[in-house]
């Protein structure tokens, strides 16, 4: 998630991040990402400090003492050591000072998202199918798969859900963002080419009146 209140910034940091395979939401103030954040797990959230409505640390720090463990880069114009040192005293996990090179972010943000992913194993499988998550690669019976964005996404929710049902509106939430019409059929269609590309022994079964799960048969 990106919170930035300077719409041309957040627009180029989003791009960026989802042309790097990354899932973005956006928001413009703390009380719109305090939303989102509380009805959807992240992998990562990018606050720039000051805005609208209150500096982000305080918000993180308040988050913190609830338990809450998403990582958090913060951004920002103040580079002064002492508030530096104050976004980690605060929760932060990184700190970058603007103007910064978007490279840069996206590297970091990345490496955050990875650190957030540590308690997953880094290689699923399920029969034949193998996933590394740690090479985004996906094999069936030794062959090597080229899948989508969305549909490694699909296929890894499944695998870590193992053969237990998984409906559309789960699929929906950690797959796709809050933008997504949840009555369009996104899901579906990213199942129809996701089985296609697994080729047979089919592996992803509908569960009727629910959803979907990966079984033999």
């Amino acid at each position: 998630m990106v919170v930035e209140d300077d719409e041309n910034l957040r627009v180029a940091v989003a791009a960026r991040l989802g042309a790097a395979g990354l899932d973005i939401e956006v928001a413009g103030d703390l009380a719109t990402a305090d939303q989102a954040l509380r009805a959807r797990r992240h992998d990562c959230v990018v606050f720039d400090r000051m805005l609208p409505d209150g500096d982000a640390i305080g918000y993180v720090h308040a988050r913190r003492l609830e338990g809450w463990r998403t990582p958090v880069l913060f951004l920002t114009a103040r580079d002064a050591l002492a508030d530096r040192v104050a976004g980690f005293e605060h929760g932060g996990d990184d700190y970058l000072v603007k103007p910064f090179a978007v490279a840069e972010l996206t590297e970091r943000v990345l490496n955050l998202c990875r650190s957030a992913g540590l308690d997953r194993p880094s290689v699923l499988r399920h029969d034949d199918l193998v996933m590394d998550c740690a090479r985004r690669e996906v094999r069936r019976a030794g062959v090597l798969l080229t899948l989508s964005n969305k549909e490694y996404a699909v296929l890894e929710y499944l695998l870590v859900r193992g053969g237990d049902p998984v409906q559309r509106a789960d699929l929906l939430e950690h797959c796709w963002d809050s933008t997504t019409d949840p009555m369009s059929n996104v899901v579906d269609v990213t199942i129809r080419r996701l089985r296609r590309k697994l080729r047979e022994p089919e592996l992803i079964h509908a569960v009727r009146g629910l959803g979907y799960r990966l079984g033999a048969g």
